[in-house]
């Protein structure tokens, strides 16, 4: 217990101690020792004979220096604005006119300060730009050796007088790991040592066997046991059983590789198998699973939607690709340590590279066959099959050029192109498993449909695992770890505008507290709007007009903040951005004209939501007023979209502005004949009697004038809610027609006769000119009479 208590005194002290030394080393990087290790470097890279490996290591070194140079690009940022500010306030030095003394002494002590505070930084920023261009040599060299490397032409497979040395070569190899297993078998010391071991190594194999053959009834068992909890995620809790039948036997696989390793039986080759079969089974299971997720065997699970006998064969194929792959490693393995010659190599690797290439065009056609089966139903369905079907073109194509490569002699660029293609498949049917995976997960923990295609998070958690794969791909296609690392310090560094760095940490300082901002603000939105508007006597326009005036000064203020507190110094844009603005405004002047239209909207307020309104021949109500434009509902229940100019600068007419008292017109005719003043008692009578109609004022009735078939009429009626007018004038014109009938009062009606001058010459004029089959009138024509 005192060792324990300590050995956690001394972790502590080294978790703190660390950090401070490494700032402490970044705050003051050692020159001297840099020197020599930049000049050691140069002249590395000049002579170009050092070995790969070596220039790895040595680049790695230069980048922890440059990474030291770059933080301390950083010391005494703070004082150094100060002083410039200070500098700043004294003006600038006339030509003419001589400065006062205090003024100059000043002026010459504060650019002193500045000069030693900017020299640490000066010595940096040199320092940096050394080690940033030894690591560009050094890259172009490892990346020459390893073009050169891909293109260099060796012995030709093919040849017969390379094949019997191949085959002695590769069976020395197997000699010489069945004799050094056979020796240690002899070994009396080997089998004493095993023979102590004995328990633990059945133990060990036991426990090995028993994950192996029991893992999936066991993973199924555990997920059966989990979804008690919960009825929702099927989907999720089946994606966890697959994962834990490939957890589990590889297991067992390490267990039992360690029961192997605890005999000791193993020779020096056998040994460095030995370390990777857990690893090879790893591959071989991942590929196993990876082709039971794409070509399920239930119809309904499959990833790509192919043929149920053609998915049994393609789930066949991509475990042939695990399998080949595992040759090459393990044939990488024995030939390296053999040392192997070049033709050898090529004899014998032409076997693999040739099987991977006949798997990948079956796979390809595979793939290929894909659209011809998928659904159209959704975007991303459509896109996953043209994506499928681009890879088996790709496939098949490297499925032909590949073993020709490597006959011709191109072995290197064979296994990279043909091996490299493997993985890029099983990379793309990884994304896809995981994507589905995320879509189910979401919809678990939102509680939500599976198939919902409007959720956007997925999509965009679709999105990033598509962005972190790509490293892998570079790497797959032979990019190395350095190449991803140069990348990523690249980011890191940001980029320049003038005299300021922008780098990616400013703009996650000016995403975090605009996010916080733009938050904030819609909870004063909120707030405002459901507890302290409601208790003040301001109508709901103005509500709304002050909740969107809110809004709109706490994202420009939220903006401000973030931008200030970022660190991004935007002065030196303000010529650009002045430059700019003259072009922006000529082509979204029409957008500015809108928005502040839509802000003296939402100061004056002529128009509110819920006003009936009539503006360039459309009449509604208005639903919305944004920034840009008011959104109105028409009477036929469609929205109409009206931009804010249009509201400023054009006539609108609103019908419930203040209160919703409007007037009705009811126009109606009587028969020539009828008593007139019979006729208007009988209106006024009407229209006093409808509830919507208001007493004061009191109604009235309009004898309009004499009309071509009537005497006109009108009832104008001031209503309560002008909103009712339709259904007002509908009630009083079923009421007129009541009324007029038990008065006798006839609404009369268009009449039109019409005479026919001379209709005998008409009647034989027409048969003149008319054939023997015809008659006159047409039997179809109706008779007129006159």
């Amino acid at each position: 217990m005192q060792f324990t208590a300590r050995m956690r005194v001394v972790l502590c002290a080294i978790f703190l101690i660390l950090p401070l030394a490494s700032y402490a080393q970044s705050s003051a990087p050692d020159y001297d020792a840099w020197t020599s290790v930049a000049q050691r470097a140069e002249i590395a890279v000049e002579n170009g004979r050092a070995s790969t490996g070596a220039f790895e290591a040595l680049r790695s070194q230069i980048a922890d220096w440059r990474e030291q140079f770059l933080m301390a690009q950083t010391v005494n940022r703070t004082r150094i604005e100060t002083l410039t500010s200070q500098i700043a306030s004294l003006g600038t030095v006339a030509d003419v006119v001589s400065e006062a003394t205090g003024i100059a002494d000043r002026r010459i002590e504060l650019n002193d300060q500045l000069q030693r505070l900017r020299s640490p930084i000066v010595a940096a920023e040199e320092a940096y730009s050394r080690a940033d261009g030894v690591i560009k040599e050094i890259d172009r060299l490892i990346r020459e050796r390893q073009t050169d490397a891909l293109l260099s032409n060796g012995p030709i497979p093919l040849n017969p007088t390379h094949w019997g040395p191949a085959i002695e070569t590769a069976r020395k190899s197997v000699s010489s790991i069945i004799q050094e297993t056979s020796s240690a078998l002899k070994s009396d010391v080997q089998r004493k040592t095993a023979k102590g071991d004995l328990v633990n190594i059945i133990i060990l194999f036991v426990i090995g066997l028993v994950l192996i053959l029991r893992g999936r009834r066991w993973s199924l068992a555990i997920v059966a046991f989990l979804r008690r909890y919960t009825t929702r995620g099927t989907r999720v809790w089946r994606f966890v059983a697959s994962l834990l039948q490939i957890l589990l036997p590889f297991l067992g696989l390490t267990t039992l590789v360690e029961a192997v390793f605890e005999t000791g039986f193993l020779g020096l080759r056998g040994t460095l198998l030995m370390d990777n079969v857990a690893y090879y089974g790893l591959l071989l299971l991942a590929f196993w699973w990876l082709g039971g997720q794409l070509f399920a065997r239930d119809e309904d699970e499959i990833i790509l939607p192919v043929p149920s006998g053609v998915a049994a064969r393609a789930r066949w194929y991509v475990t042939m690709c695990a399998m080949v792959l595992i040759a090459a490693l393990a044939f990488n393995v024995i030939a390296t340590y053999d040392n192997w010659d070049d033709a050898s190599r090529a004899v014998i690797g032409f076997p693999i590279i040739l099987l991977t290439g006949l798997i990948l065009f079956r796979l390809g056609r595979i793939l290929q066959s894909a659209q011809s089966f998928a659904t159209e139903e959704d975007d991303s369905n459509r896109y996953r099959v043209r994506m499928s079907k681009l890879l088996g073109q790709a496939a098949i194509l490297v499925a032909v050029v590949g073993p020709l490569l490597a006959a011709a002699g191109y072995g290197n660029g064979a296994a990279r192109l043909v091996f490299s293609t493997v993985a890029t498949l099983a990379l793309f049917g990884l994304l896809l498993v995981l994507q589905g995976f995320v879509k189910d997960l979401y919809a678990l923990v939102m509680r939500k449909d599976a198939d919902d295609q409007e959720a956007l998070v997925p999509v965009l958690l679709a999105f990033a695992l598509v962005l972190g794969s790509l490293p892998i791909l570079a790497l797959i296609w032979g990019a190395r770890g350095a190449d991803i690392t140069e990348v990523w310090t690249r980011f890191q560094e940001g980029f320049s505008i003038g005299e300021s760095r922008i780098s990616p940490s400013d703009f996650v300082t000016f995403a975090v507290l605009f996010s916080i901002g733009y938050m904030a603000t819609r909870l004063l939105q909120g707030a405002m709007r459901t507890s302290v508007l409601p208790r003040t006597k301001l109508d709901t326009g103005g509500r709304n007009a002050i909740v969107s005036g809110i809004g709109y000064v706490g994202i420009f203020l939220a903006s401000v903040i973030a931008i200030s507190s970022a660190g991004i110094d935007l002065s030196n844009l303000a010529i650009v951005a002045g430059a700019l603005s003259v072009g922006i405004g000529f082509g979204l002047q029409n957008i500015v004209s809108n928005f502040v239209s839509g802000i003296i909207l939402l100061i004056e307020r002529p128009i509110a939501e819920g006003d009936w309104i009539e503006v360039g021949g459309h009449a509604g109500y208005v639903r919305g007023i944004s920034v840009r434009s008011t959104r109105i509902e028409t009477f036929d229940r469609t929205d109409v979209i009206v931009p804010n100019a249009d509201l400023v600068s054009g006539t609108v007419t609103n019908w419930t502005r203040g209160n919703t008292i409007g007037r009705v017109i009811v126009p109606v005719g009587v028969a020539y004949g009828t008593e007139t003043r019979k006729v208007e008692d009988v209106l006024i009578k009407i229209a006093r009697e409808h509830p919507m109609v208001l007493l004061n004022p009191s109604p009235s009735i309009v004898f309009q004038g004499f009309g071509a078939d009537s005497m006109d009429f009108e009832i104008r009626a001031i209503l309560r809610d002008v909103n009712f007018v339709l259904s007002v004038k509908s009630d009083m014109n079923h009421e007129i027609a009541k009324r007029f009938a038990e008065e006798n009062i006839e609404i009369p009606f268009a009449q039109r006769d019409v005479w026919l001058r001379n209709p005998e010459a008409l009647l034989t004029g027409g048969k003149a000119g008319l054939d023997a089959s015809e008659t006159f009138p047409p039997k179809d024509e109706k008779e007129v009479d006159s």
